[in-house]
């Protein structure tokens, strides 16, 4: 809180986004326990694993990683957020 309003922000208008990529689901449970519901991944295979898991709570999952086209439909049924969108085709395959 005191950093933001060093930097003229509203402490509650600044999100942490856990990256939980190679953590196991039982530390995404701890985290989300203590409050934390934003995860980012990377890594696809394993992110769906863990999303799959975790399907009972309410978390927001985002992708972070390099995007593929061939990998775009899984990532748009799986992930609330794509951060690494680069390339307007990525975009229009989402």
């Amino acid at each position: 809180a005191e950093t933001a309003r060093q930097f003229d922000r509203a402490p509650e208008s600044i999100q942490l986004l856990a990256v939980s990529k190679t953590r196991p689901v039982a530390d995404i449970v701890t985290a989300f326990k203590s409050g934390q519901y934003r995860f980012g991944e990377s890594y696809l295979q394993e992110a769906i694993a863990k999303i799959e898991a975790l399907r009972d709570y309410s978390l927001e999952w985002y992708f972070i990683g390099p995007l593929q086209s061939n990998k775009t439909r899984l990532i748009a049924e799986n992930f609330n957020w794509v951060l690494s969108l680069d390339k307007l085709k990525h975009a229009q395959r989402l």
